[in-house]
């Protein structure tokens, strides 16, 4: 996420107010409510996450062990365990 100077667009009487609070410092400003997108929307990480889980969950049924899943894919035990309990449901 790259930034916005806020001289380039705030009116000064707003840009003053805000340098009373934070005066030349980085702050974060959140969006509107309603307007937040779900994880994962911006990107094709979730996809690729699902994908990743489904062909763990297929491995498993095939006889690989847990304890092989989680070397393979740098996950705990924990973790695999989870995956395979989400895609049972």
């Amino acid at each position: 996420m790259g930034y916005i100077r806020a001289e380039d667009i705030l009116p000064e009487d707003v840009l003053a107010l805000v340098q009373q609070y934070v005066d030349g410092q980085m702050i974060y400003i959140p969006r509107k409510s309603g307007y937040h997108k779900s994880w994962g929307a911006g990107t094709e990480t979730k996809k690729d996450l699902m994908i990743r889980n489904a062909k763990m969950y297929e491995a498993y049924l095939s006889g690989v062990t847990v304890a092989e899943l989680s070397e393979q894919y740098f996950l705990t035990e924990k973790s695999i365990r989870r995956i395979i309990r989400e895609h049972k449901n």
